[in-house]
């Protein structure tokens, strides 16, 4: 599809399947099963309407429907689907001013209807948009009242906006998948307990969500949560952030400053990515962990600690302790209670959920509040692998919010291309007469000669750039006629 690239459907999600309508990499469906749920869309526009009339639905309720329904499409981009049984009532909708009225053989839309369908809403968008061109003189006065009046709803929403809440914190992981579910029963059974926790996990995972669900889970719920990350600083600046440090200490310290050990009190302080940190700091955590005391920097007396103490890392520890950098001591100190956090690629129920938590906490912000996702961004959203985890997402979300118009659908066109350079090679639209294995074919050959024009046409470094062996790239372009 070239111009149409959104449709609302109504009807049964069966003939929406059979349509092979969801299957076109280009156009995003929104479907709802009854005139009820549209009208309780957001306010987007959609570029084309389909409704299948069953039931008892007559003809003037369809057209109290549709006048409802103009906020979101308006009637002339309307494809009314109707059964045999009902043919005679085609005249009487096409007076309504719907663009076209179907007929299919059946009470179901058939696997064909995809490109008839296809034309039909071409054919009606390009007529809609030369009567869009042609202005009339006589609607010049009603058009401008209705300009100022959705200038004045618009700015009468972003006023709501300005005065609504912020945004919506979102205090804990979103936890759909199986893999954190077993997570939370990690995290409550380390909350009933006073022990060191080490959680681990990718870089952007959520490492610092999880030990504030650990804590607030905990009795220490309203104690301090203090959190710092040790590869922020300098070893002299983290160990006076660390331990505190008295006046006149070193250059520079003209008071003395209280630790977070000593400030978090009877609470949690989290401490992310410990494995940054030097050997010599590391064996003044261990005394720490074993003592359950501080000495501040320039001090000579000890004080005693009450916190818990989470530590975080995106390294696997073990391999740091055979590599030499970390203390092998500390780290037994430290992995009393491990919980290791999944990458979002591993977790793919739970990235629809998250999305749609980061467009309501940061959709007041940018005053979008009332944005939503369509059914192919979400299809792409699940497919990337996200190297960046749970931020990476996040900041999908921003850029989309800072992209997509106030009220507006997030389609692919307003994703980034990493997530969208798969439609590339199905742009023309997935065909309904392949299988699936000449599909995946099709799409792995598009990949595979993409990544050898990208290497110069060199096999070699194409099979190391695409994770195979140079056999089993060869087998690869033989079996799909690659040259």
């Amino acid at each position: 599809m070239h111009t149409i690239r959104s449709l609302l459907w109504i009807g049964t999600g069966r003939g929406l399947a059979q349509s092979g309508l969801t299957e076109a990499p280009q156009l995003d469906v929104t479907w709802t099963p009854d005139f009820d749920a549209a009208e309780a869309l957001p306010p987007v526009r959609f570029d084309g309407l389909l409704v299948e009339m069953v039931g008892t639905i007559s003809t003037n309720q369809l057209d109290a429907r549709l006048t409802r329904l103009e906020r979101l499409v308006t009637r002339d981009l309307a494809v009314i689907c109707v059964s045999e049984e009902r043919e005679a009532d085609c005249d009487a909708l096409i007076s309504l001013g719907v663009g076209a009225v179907f007929v299919p053989h059946s009470s179901q839309v058939g696997p064909g209807f995809m490109s008839e369908l296809d034309a039909t809403l071409e054919e009606l968008w390009n007529r809609r948009k030369s009567i869009d061109r042609a202005p009339r003189p006589e609607k010049a006065a009603s058009d401008a009242i209705l300009a100022e009046g959705a200038l004045a709803e618009r700015r009468d929403r972003k006023s709501r906006s300005r005065n609504a809440p912020t945004t919506v914190s979102i205090t804990a992981p979103i936890v759909r998948s199986e893999v954190m579910q077993r997570v939370f029963e990690l995290v409550d059974l380390a909350a009933a307990s006073p022990s060191t926790v080490l959680i681990t996990g990718e870089t952007g995972v959520g490492k610092e969500v999880i030990a504030r669900a650990l804590h607030a889970r905990g009795e220490r719920a309203d104690a301090p949560f203090l959190g710092i990350n040790c590869a922020a600083f300098p070893e002299q600046l983290l160990e006076s952030e660390l331990f505190g440090h008295r006046r006149g200490a070193f250059t520079g310290a003209d008071r003395s400053k209280t630790g977070l050990f000593e400030a978090a009190g009877n609470g949690t302080l989290f401490l992310d990515e410990i494995a940054e940190t030097s050997l010599g700091l590391q064996a003044r955590l261990l005394r720490v962990l074993q003592e359950r005391e501080i000495r501040a920097v320039g001090d000579t007396a000890t004080r005693p600690i009450q916190c818990r103490i989470i530590a975080a890392t995106n390294r696997v520890l073990a391999e740091e302790v055979r590599a030499g950098h970390f203390r092998e001591d500390l780290f037994y100190r430290l992995n009393v209670f491990p919980i290791a956090v999944p990458p979002l690629r591993d977790r793919r129920a739970d990235i629809l959920p998250m999305a749609r938590a980061f467009l309501q906490k940061h959709g007041p912000r940018e005053h979008k509040s009332d944005c939503h996702l369509s059914l192919a961004a979400g299809h792409l959203l699940e497919a990337y692998r996200w190297p960046g985890n749970v931020r990476e997402l996040e900041n999908e979300i921003l850029r989309a919010l800072m992209i997509v118009s106030e009220g507006g659908l997030i389609t692919p066109r307003q994703l980034s291309p990493k997530l969208t350079e798969i439609l590339e090679p199905i742009a023309e639209g997935a065909r309904t007469d392949e299988t699936l294995r000449e599909a995946l074919d099709r799409v792995e050959g598009w990949l595979l000669r993409r990544a050898l024009a990208n290497q110069g046409g060199r096999k070699a470094r194409t099979a190391r750039r695409l994770g195979l062996t140079r056999e089993g790239l060869y087998k690869k372009l033989k079996r799909l006629g690659i040259e």
